[in-house]
């Protein structure tokens, strides 16, 4: 049985004309009787959100077409067990997830839930993938803004395709990841800056205050030395990434090569190869290994297989 809250949060989002709203609280309470122990009821509420998006598909409203290129819209596949980080960490990430889901609460009581969160660490430690799989759990497209794209040399147009941007983000619901956001969220102070430049930190800051929507909005960065003070004070949270432990590194390894591990894997001298890995050169080194077992019609990896490909993500 839906409770009140689910009823009242679905006939307010119908009622606004949000369906991607009505299509995730659809998606909550079918979660809700699925705990319940209704299947049956859970998998048709399921299937008939499944049937409405696809129906609608085609009246999704598109890009401006000065942003066209700028902007790549996915539908990601990834889940929350696909993250493999620091437990701290992912009860953030939770935390995100569930103040979304029950945003219409928070407003009720003055409060709006955490959406413009800073990712910052070295590069393939789960930044991207962790707006993957926040697009995923709240069933929302992740649209990947192209910062070397949007960047241009003529003055003022950078900041003009930066408010197309935020005007999207109203009729557009999403998660939207700005990577590489160092190159507009650039130290105003630096020697080397120019004035285009800080005009563009400028307005990022202006627009990201006065954003208003219920989207997410990240900004990923490889190194924080670079952001503009200011920056810091403008997101909600801040989340930081770092070369994943011995302990993410088997998990990482475990994961990814499943039953194609051989027995009694020597996880010692595995684990000594993969420190100061990234969690990307982890896999890909794994993926590597797979490949070429697969191409040689072998069964089983050991760990000398994937100890060789290791050693070449590390030179």
């Amino acid at each position: 049985m839906a409770t009140p809250e689910y009823i009242k949060s679905l006939i307010r989002s119908h009622s606004s004309k949000e369906p991607e709203r009505f299509y995730t609280i659809a998606l909550q309470l079918a979660a809700h009787e699925a705990r319940q122990g209704h299947q049956v009821l859970a998998q048709e509420i399921r299937q008939i959100v499944e049937a409405e998006r696809k129906k609608n598909a085609s009246n999704v409203i598109p890009f401006p077409v000065d942003l066209k290129g700028m902007i790549q819209q996915v539908f990601p596949d990834d889940r929350k067990n696909t993250l493999i980080l620091p437990n701290e960490l992912l009860q953030r990430i939770e935390q995100v997830i569930h103040e979304y889901l029950q945003r219409d609460k928070l407003k009720s009581h003055g409060l709006i839930h955490r959406k413009k969160l800073l990712l910052l660490g070295p590069p393939g430690t789960g930044k991207t993938m962790t707006a993957r799989v926040l697009a995923k759990e709240l069933d929302l497209p992740l649209h990947i803004v192209q910062v070397d794209r949007l960047m241009t040399r003529y003055m003022g147009e950078t900041s003009a395709k930066l408010r197309q941007i935020f005007d999207l983000m109203q009729t557009q619901p999403g998660v939207y990841l700005f990577d590489e956001f160092d190159a507009i969220g650039g130290n105003r102070a630096s020697d080397s800056d120019v004035g285009e430049m800080r005009r563009v930190v400028s307005a990022f800051l202006q627009f990201i205050e006065n954003e208003d929507s219920d989207n997410l909005i990240l900004g990923a960065s490889n190194n924080q030395k670079l952001l503009d003070p200011a920056m810091f004070r403008r997101f909600d949270d801040i989340l930081s990434y770092n070369i994943p432990t011995g302990e993410e590194a088997k998990r990482l390894i475990s994961d990814t090569l499943n039953i194609y591990m051989a027995p009694n894997f020597a996880w010692k001298t595995v684990l000594s190869k993969a420190i100061g890995l990234s969690h990307a050169d982890i896999v890909m080194a794994c993926k590597d290994a797979l490949k070429s077992a697969i191409l040689a019609d072998v069964n089983l990896i050991k760990p000398t297989d994937l100890i060789r490909f290791l050693t070449q993500r590390q030179k």
